[in-house]
């Protein structure tokens, strides 16, 4: 049988995107969904960090950022979209993700007009790839701390 990775917060996560999706419906921008997002997870005291900023760096020199929605207690990341359906890119976006953070599982949530849709991704694997990664992207923060962001606890990290 399989192991389901951080299974105890991943259903209370989903179960989280259900009570936003049925409390507010589908038509909204993804930033709205955020925040009821977040109101929930302060609410059930659930520790996260939210918009946390990722430097993609190649040979040490930095080609850009992104920002990912939600790392929730630094085991898994949450990225919200507003569409219909997931894309391929939607996919691989988490995935990078995932190897930029080292953690292992990414859930991506969609708040479509016919319900609420969600994948959890693995590291490297989604339910219709089972290939390894096959590269990984180091940041300057990896040489100095061992956690996969730069602060020492969730609660170091300002939650405006």
């Amino acid at each position: 049988m399989t192991e389901i990775i951080h299974k105890e917060l991943s259903y209370k996560i989903i179960g989280i995107l259900y009570d936003v999706y049925n409390s507010l419906g589908a038509g909204y921008q993804e930033k709205y969904y955020q925040k009821a997002i977040k109101i929930v997870f302060d609410k059930e005291k659930i520790p996260y960090l939210e918009q946390v900023r990722a430097d993609l760096d190649v040979r040490g020199i930095n080609i850009g950022r992104y920002y990912i929605d939600f790392v929730v207690n630094h085991k898994i990341v949450l990225e919200l979209k507003a569409t219909t359906n997931f894309s391929k890119r939607d996919i691989q976006q988490v995935l990078g993700y995932l190897r930029k953070s080292g953690l292992e599982l990414g859930i991506l949530a969609s708040f479509a007009p016919g319900g609420l849709k969600f994948k959890r991704i693995l590291k490297g694997r989604t339910e219709s790839n089972n290939t390894p990664s096959a590269f990984a992207i180091n940041s300057k923060n990896s040489e100095t701390n061992s956690r996969p962001f730069p602060f020492e606890n969730i609660s170091d990290y300002d939650k405006r």
